[in-house]
């Protein structure tokens, strides 16, 4: 069974910085992607930034610039380093891992709270 496990998150002040890592109990070569996704209270979840195996990184509009995406497979992580934080980012950031072309697996979530 996969397991994610999400870390970093907390408060911080808007124009702050945070970076979250997500530590997979198997080798991460395994997913064809994983990445980022947020969800903000009364709000659908919603994609913050992807990184495959292969290939480009995606990020939503609302972060490009101040957030990055990266992966260190010889940790079996992923981590995304968020600047210039804003409150309206404020959200529960769930890693996401994709296998086979068709199952997701989820992390159990860290609050990120940012106070304007």
């Amino acid at each position: 069974q996969v397991q994610l496990v999400e870390s970093g998150g907390g408060l911080v002040q808007a124009g702050g910085s945070l970076r979250l890592s997500c530590a997979a109990s198997g080798s991460i070569f395994s997913f064809n992607r994983m990445g980022w996704y947020r969800q903000a209270p009364g709000k659908q979840r919603e994609l913050v930034a992807t990184i495959p195996s292969r290939g480009r990184t995606n990020y939503a509009d609302s972060v490009k610039g101040r957030f990055t995406i990266s992966r260190d497979n010889t940790k079996n992580t992923v981590y995304l380093q968020m600047n210039s934080l804003k409150p309206e980012d404020t959200a529960v950031y769930y890693c996401n891992a994709l296998k086979d072309g068709n199952i997701d697996y989820w992390g159990q979530g860290t609050q990120v709270t940012v106070s304007s």
